[in-house]
C-alpha cells in the first residue's frame, strides 16, 4: 500500500538558517499521524513543504503518491488545510465560504449541496449556515475550517495547530468532531502540535526539535522508551520499609519526603506484591507512568516551549495560504 505520506532526506533552508534538517518519514493511510514540537522546530515549515506553499532545498517529498516538487497541482488537488490562522472570508456567509471553497476545487456543481449538509451538520454549523463568518467566535471558525477543508474529500487532511488560542472547552470540542470525522471519513490526518494531551490522540508520534526528528513511534511505545514506573509508598516506618522491600522482592527504594520512591517496569502489577512484603503498614501508593513530557526531555534534553512564532512567520504564512487558495 503507498503510503499517503512519504518524505525522504528533507531538507530546507532559509539562507544560512536550516529549518529542516534531514528529515525521513512515512504515514499510512488512514492514520493520525502527530508532529510534537515546540514552535519554530520545523512543523509548519514541513507542513508547507507538503501542501506545496513552500519549496523543499534537497530531499524528497510526496503526499497521496503525488510528488510536492513535480506534481504540485495533484498534491494539491489530494489534501485539505487547517492552519493555525483563520483564513475565512469574514463577509462571507458560512455558506458562501464553503461553496467559494468548492467553486476553486472543482467540486461539481450538482454535488456541493450534498457535500455540504452533512459536514455543516458534522460540526454542528447548519443552523448557522447563513450567517456572516465576521460575528462567528473562534472555535466556530476552526469548525467551519475544518469542514472547508473536507469539503472537496481529500485524501489527507493536515491540521497545523488546530487549536492553537482557543480555550480548553473549545479544544476539547474541535477533537469531538476530529474524532467523529475520522470515523465517517477515514481520512487520514497529519497534526503539528505542543499539546501533550492532542499528542496522546494520535496513532504515531514524530517529535522534532531544531529541524530534526528525535523519535517516532506509537505514544505508547515512546513511554516505554524512556524507562521503568515510578512507585512512591507512604509507610509507618519508610527506612524499614526500603529494607523489607530489597529483601522481598529485589528493588531498591529511595527514602524521599514524600515516601519511598521505587523505579520499576510494571508498576501496576508490582504493588499489590509490595503490601505481601512491607509489614510497617503503608498508608498510601502513588503509580506513575512515564507522560509525552518525559519522553520530550529524554529525547531533547529540555522541557518542550511554548513560545509563539513571531508575527512576521505568522504574516508570511497566512499570504502562501491566501496564494494557495487562488492557485
Amino acid at each position: 500500500m503507498t503510503p499517503a505520506v512519504r518524505v525522504d532526506g528533507l531538507v530546507k533552508r532559509f539562507g544560512d538558517f536550516t529549518a529542516v534538517d534531514g528529515i525521513s518519514f512515512e504515514v499510512e493511510p488512514g492514520e493520525l499521524f502527530g508532529f510534537l514540537g515546540p514552535n519554530g522546530a520545523g512543523k509548519t515549515t514541513t507542513i508547507s513543504i507538503l501542501c506545496t506553499l513552500l519549496r523543499l532545498t534537497a530531499g524528497t517529498a510526496s503526499v497521496a503518491g503525488h510528488d510536492v516538487a513535480t506534481e504540485q497541482d495533484a498534491v494539491r488537488a489530494s489534501i485539505g488545510l487547517v492552519f493555525q490562522d483563520i483564513t475565512l472570508d469574514d463577509y462571507l456567509t458560512a455558506e458562501e465560504n464553503l461553496r467559494f471553497h468548492a467553486t476553486l476545487y472543482g467540486v461539481p456543481p450538482a454535488e456541493v449541496e450534498s457535500r455540504m449538509r452533512p459536514l455543516l451538520e458534522m460540526v454542528g454549523l447548519s443552523d448557522r449556515a447563513g450567517d456572516q463568518v465576521q460575528i462567528f467566535s473562534g472555535g466556530m471558525k476552526r469548525r467551519l475550517e475544518i469542514a472547508r477543508g473536507l469539503l472537496h474529500a481529500p485524501r489527507v487532511l493536515f491540521l497545523d495547530e488546530p487549536t492553537i488560542g482557543l480555550d480548553p472547552q473549545t479544544r476539547a470540542h474541535i477533537w469531538e468532531y476530529v474524532d467523529t470525522l475520522r470515523q465517517r471519513e477515514r481520512t487520514t490526518m497529519f497534526l503539528t502540535t505542543h499539546y501533550m494531551d492532542e499528542a496522546e490522540r494520535c496513532d504515531r508520534i514524530a517529535i522534532i526539535d531544531h529541524g530534526r526528528i528525535v523519535a517516532i513511534d506509537t505514544p505508547d511505545a515512546l513511554k516505554a522508551s524512556v524507562g521503568a514506573d515510578a512507585v512512591t509508598v507512604s509507610t509507618g516506618d519508610d527506612e524499614a520499609a526500603v529494607r523489607e522491600i530489597a529483601a522481598g522482592l529485589g528493588v531498591d527504594g529511595e527514602v524521599r519526603p514524600e515516601g519511598v520512591r521505587l523505579l520499576v517496569v510494571d508498576g501496576e502489577a508490582f504493588v499489590p506484591r509490595l503490601f505481601d512484603h512491607v509489614t510497617v503498614g503503608i498508608t498510601n501508593v502513588n503509580v506513575r507512568r512515564p507522560t509525552l513530557d518525559d519522553v520530550f526531555i529524554n529525547y531533547t534534553g529540555h522541557a518542550i516551549r511554548e513560545a509563539d512564532a513571531g508575527s512576521g512567520e505568522r504574516m508570511r504564512m497566512n499570504a502562501m495560504v491566501r496564494g494557495f487558495r487562488k492557485r
